[in-house]
């Protein structure tokens, strides 16, 4: 089987939705009821590292006539303004990937500070109606957590994916762990839901879309900076997240004890 986690088979995998009769929305376009019915894929875009490769994604889904949701954080090289204003000027929704409860170490008053002034800071150049929290599995603390004390509503927020989607209706795919069932590696990054779906490779998740296997509503989260096509750059992400993997598999475990 040929490499997996490239950008050339992400765009397989987009045209094979497309052609398998699945529109593309954004989450705040599903929230306010443009979605419609029919077939449709929510597809989102967590960016943890390198925005410059979320613009080629943007570039790439934007020639397809794709409306996809981008979430940024909004610290160091991640706040990357001229990127992101870019992105939103490609048709894209734009959002918050708030971490502002593990970063404030679980202090409510402090997490809501924190997450008023980094939406503003966004706001300032770009629209922002969703938020997504950021799945740390080296923090104890869930970024959920932080809407336990507060209502993201009273901020002009529309939803929150994993607040805001009934996944008994909608199949959440992930690549988090570089894989699509990467489940055992993951604290937050997951979801309840009766769908189970056990197949690894991006080809198996196409192969499905081909024949009809998925449900008609679908959200897949894509992390961009995961996807490499030169090979020391696709080998160095495989290792790497090789080894996150098993950490975070060895910390799940020992919180579970």
């Amino acid at each position: 089987m040929p490499r997996d986690f490239t950008p050339e088979v992400y765009l397989q995998l987009v045209e094979i939705a497309q052609q398998s009769g699945y529109s593309f929305t954004t989450f705040a376009d599903y929230l306010s009821g443009k979605a419609g019915s029919g077939k449709y894929i929510l597809l989102r875009h967590d960016i943890d590292a390198t925005p410059l490769k979320a613009l080629d994604f943007a570039y790439v889904e934007n020639q397809k006539g794709i409306r996809s949701t981008y979430y940024f954080k909004t610290r160091g090289g991640l706040f990357d303004k001229e990127v992101i204003a870019e992105i939103a000027g490609l048709g894209h929704e734009i959002g918050y990937h708030y971490e502002d409860f593990a970063l404030s170490n679980g202090d409510p008053e402090k997490a809501i500070q924190s997450f008023k002034k980094n939406l503003a800071s966004m706001r300032e150049f770009v629209t922002v109606m969703t938020i997504c929290m950021d799945g740390n599995i080296f923090s104890k603390w869930n970024n959920l957590d932080l809407w336990k004390h507060y209502n993201y509503q009273s901020y002009g927020i529309l939803g929150e994916p994993y607040l805001d989607l009934d996944f008994d209706k909608v199949l959440y795919l992930t690549d988090t762990g570089r894989r699509w069932n990467a489940l055992r590696f993951s604290l937050y990054d997951k979801v309840t839901t009766h769908f189970s779906y056990a197949n690894r490779s991006t080809y198996q998740v196409i192969r499905d879309l081909e024949k009809g296997n998925l449900p008609d509503q679908i959200m897949i989260t894509i992390h961009p900076q995961r996807w490499h096509s030169g090979y020391f750059e696709w080998q160095a992400e495989m290792l790497s997240q090789w080894i996150k993997n098993r950490i975070k598999f060895l910390i799940i475990k020992k919180r579970s004890l």
